[in-house]
Parts: C-alpha cells; sequence; structure tokens
C-alpha cells in the first residue's frame, strides 16, 4: 500500500509540474500540450464515441498477432530443442529473421496482403515469436539431467518426456516470455497501423500528426500505456494462477 501510494504521490507531483511548465508559457502549446487539455481531449475522444473503433481494432489486431506468435513462437520452441541438429541448422535464419526491422517490412507485408488488418496482424505475430522462441527453448534446455535420466530409466517415451516433465519444468521460463511478448504484441499492432493502417491508435496518432494536434497525440499515448499496463497486469496474473495450480500439482 504504501509504494502503491507513492507511485502516485510521484505521479501526481510529475504531471502538476509538467502542467504549471506549461501553464508559465516556457513551452508552446504545440510542442507539449498542458496535462489539463490532454485530459480534455481524451475525454471528448471518449465521449463522442470517436476512439473506441480506433481502440478495437488496435485490440483485436494485437490479440490476433499474439495468438499467431505464441503458437509460432512455442511450437518452433519445442521442435528445436528436442531436435537439436535442427537448432543448429536453422538457428542462424531465425536469428537473421530478426534482425530485419519489423517496420521496414511494412511496404512489403503492404504488397502481399494490402491495406488493413492482415499485415499488421503479421508484424504483429513477427514480433511475438522470438521472445517465445527464445524462452522456450531456454526452459527446454534447463530440465533437470538427473530428472530426464530418470524418465529415460523409466522407459518414458519422448513425448511422454516432453509433456510430463520438460513443459512443466519450462512453464515459468515460457509465461516469463508470454509476459514479454504481450508487450511487444501491442507495440507491434501500433506500429503495423503507422504503416499501413487505416483505423486504430497507431493510425489515429498518425492523422492527428498531420493536422499537429499534440494534445490528441499525448491522449492517445495514454490510451495505448493504459492498454499495455491492463493486458500486462492480467498476464501476470494468469501466471500467478497457473504456477500456483502448478505447485499444487
Amino acid at each position: 500500500m504504501r509504494t502503491r501510494l507513492a507511485s502516485a504521490l510521484l505521479l501526481a507531483g510529475l504531471l502538476a509540474a509538467w502542467e504549471a511548465w506549461c501553464r508559465s508559457g516556457a513551452v508552446s502549446p504545440l510542442v507539449l500540450p498542458a496535462p489539463s487539455a490532454v485530459a480534455d481531449t481524451l475525454w471528448g475522444e471518449i465521449a463522442t464515441g470517436r476512439l473506441w473503433p480506433h481502440l478495437r481494432v488496435t485490440v483485436t489486431e494485437m490479440a490476433l498477432g499474439l495468438l499467431a506468435g505464441t503458437v509460432l513462437g512455442l511450437g518452433a520452441g519445442i521442435l528445436l530443442a528436442e531436435w537439436p541438429a535442427l537448432h543448429r541448422v536453422l538457428r542462424p535464419y531465425v536469428l537473421a529473421s530478426q534482425l530485419v526491422p519489423k517496420l521496414a517490412l511494412g511496404p512489403l507485408l503492404i504488397l502481399w496482403f494490402g491495406f488493413g488488418l492482415t499485415p499488421t496482424v503479421v508484424i504483429t505475430a513477427l514480433i511475438c515469436f522470438f521472445p517465445l522462441l527464445e524462452n522456450t527453448l531456454t526452459g527446454l534446455e534447463q530440465v533437470d539431467p538427473g530428472k530426464r535420466e530418470l524418465f529415460r530409466m523409466l522407459g518414458a517415451s519422448r513425448g511422454q518426456t516432453l509433456l510430463r516433465l520438460k513443459l512443466p519444468s519450462a512453464l515459468p521460463v515460457i509465461l516469463a516470455g508470454f509476459r514479454v511478448a504481450i508487450v511487444l504484441a501491442l507495440v507491434g499492432a501500433v506500429v503495423g497501423e503507422f504503416v499501413g493502417g487505416r483505423q486504430g491508435l497507431g493510425a489515429s496518432i498518425i492523422a492527428a500528426q498531420s493536422v499537429m494536434d499534440s494534445s490528441l497525440i499525448v491522449a492517445l499515448f495514454v490510451v495505448i500505456t493504459a492498454v499495455g499496463t491492463v493486458v500486462y497486469e492480467a498476464a501476470r496474473g494468469l501466471e500467478t494462477l497457473i504456477l500456483r495450480r502448478y505447485a499444487r500439482g
């Protein structure tokens, strides 16, 4: 409780200093709007209903990209961990695919899939893929060798060892990667909208930038931060619940 109170007081102090600085005339409202102006703009977007369609599009893109990236990353991580030779062959190519800036892929994805939802979902999935892949590999490779040997001596098959030993043991590491992927999914959705989105929070930021509406830009940043915080805390709660049940089991 004390930590939360201290955090809230720090935020209030920063906002008060920001407001005072803007009201002093030291900075143009076009460059940095006051928190009160941002709050007015945000309330106007909420009250008129203009915010909700864009928020819905971004959350949808985020969810679909996260789902695709999680399935692909988890599946590829299991596959490469179970077949080390395949891991050694494919690892340079996986790494190379992640070194290409995702924003640079935007124009190419638009040529392939057109404007709209699909290219943004693809960018989001590509961004989410690597944390799940790396954490799955790391978790599966760190399983206690003694336990592996015990399963081998008991005659467990590769599938049984994977399902009953490796994946449960790697679960904390995999879930940590999922938390990272959730944050990156929101970033990927917004970045994808910068390039080819016609709706969404990222597309709204580009539209606000074109008319130099700095209050709206900052208000949208606030919305993105709020969404990211909510989904991250939800992921933490889900992780705690899963690990608690796993510990009981």
